[in-house]
């Protein structure tokens, strides 16, 4: 079964148990890096390997799981180099949408950050 027929018979609460964050979030980032997508490949081009579904699971349990990326790119069937510009793809295009943020070094370093999304 591939991940767009599991992930659409995933309840509301299930989203932060799997994946970490809401299914709002989730929602919000899927749409973000499809618009990315398409605005990259308008010109068409070699069909990808993976959907752009699978290369934000595979970033979400990268954070969430702290698997490797042989473990992750065997999983899939592509190499690690594949998984870490997958994943690379993801926070670029995430953080440049200006949407999510990260903290600064210095706010992480203090003890009483607290990171929302």
């Amino acid at each position: 079964m591939d991940n767009l027929t599991r992930i659409s018979k995933l309840k509301d609460n299930e989203y932060q148990q799997i994946f970490g964050v809401k299914k709002p979030t989730f929602e919000a980032m899927l749409a973000i890096l499809e618009e990315a997508y398409e605005r990259l490949h308008k010109k068409g081009g070699r069909p990808p390997k993976l959907s752009v579904l699978d290369i934000l699971v595979i970033t979400l349990g990268y954070y969430r799981e702290y698997r490797t990326m042989a473990h992750i790119g065997f999983d899939y069937n592509i190499s690690k180099s594949c998984i870490s510009l997958a994943i690379k793809w993801v926070e670029d295009t995430l953080l440049q949408d200006g949407t999510f943020s990260l903290p600064r070094k210095r706010e992480l370093a203090n003890p009483g950050t607290v990171i929302a999304i």
